[in-house]
């Protein structure tokens, strides 16, 4: 039951959130009892503080504080944009090398104001699989880096949505056609991994860089291409 640490110090720590995990209870949680704050408060036998969040089929790395100074200084940090965070996900089609979408998204549900979004993505690798789509004897898709510039509701996915690359895996957002096709190869889940954070440390100022490899069905899909990681972001 416990999350894997990728960093932790007197102040803070960076912990690989599972897929399939809730971070907290909310509206959307229904009869959901297993959350990763609940987890976390007993595994460090201490309280804590959650700086940012994940949907709960996205996995990878989850930031929170041990004290309410050091949340604080995290929480404006990221209200400067000084959180680098960069995900992994897997589209429908190739995308250009690199685009940004920028396009202003709700609250989610309750929350029908539109604010700014922006999102930067970089193609790291394409692949085909042997899947008729559209007309076409193959089926198209690639693996992105992901960069929020601001931190909407379901950003990643509803831009995707948008750009129409939409993510594999994504029932609320994405396309059925391509997601029974990964589900047919053994990959059920939603591919969106938050792969690498960074920020600075709120005591010294130092840089912290932290990453959480992809596992389990994120690498099954990975390998139907036969697709690696690059070893710098």
């Amino acid at each position: 039951m416990r999350l894997p640490v990728l960093y932790e110090d007197s102040w803070l720590a960076v912990v690989d959130k599972p897929a399939g995990l809730m971070v907290h209870d909310s509206a959307l949680a229904a009869d959901e009892t297993d959350f990763a704050a609940d987890r976390l408060r007993e595994q460090f036998g201490r309280s804590i503080h959650l700086i940012h969040r994940l949907d709960r089929a996205t996995s990878g790395c989850l930031l929170l504080a041990f004290d309410r100074e050091t949340a604080s200084a995290l929480g404006k940090a990221v209200m400067a944009q000084q959180l680098d965070k960069r995900y992994l996900a897997v589209c429908r089609g190739w995308p250009e090398a690199e685009f940004t979408v920028d396009h202003p998204l709700d609250g989610g549900p309750g929350k029908p104001q539109k604010k700014p979004a922006t999102t930067r993505f970089r193609r790291l690798a394409t692949g085909e699989l042997e899947e008729p789509s559209a007309g076409f004897p193959t089926s198209r898709y690639a693996l992105l880096e992901c960069e929020p510039l601001t931190g909407r509701f379901r950003q990643i996915r509803r831009h995707l949505k948008h750009a129409s690359h939409h993510m594999v895996g994504d029932t609320s957002h994405g396309d059925g056609r391509h997601n029974r096709a990964f589900r047919m190869r053994g990959v059920h889940r939603m591919l969106l991994h938050a792969w690498a954070l960074g920020f600075p440390h709120p005591q010294s100022g130092a840089a912290v860089q932290v990453r959480s490899p992809p596992s389990g069905e994120f690498v099954k899909a990975m390998q139907l291409f036969g697709w690696r990681l690059p070893e710098t972001l």
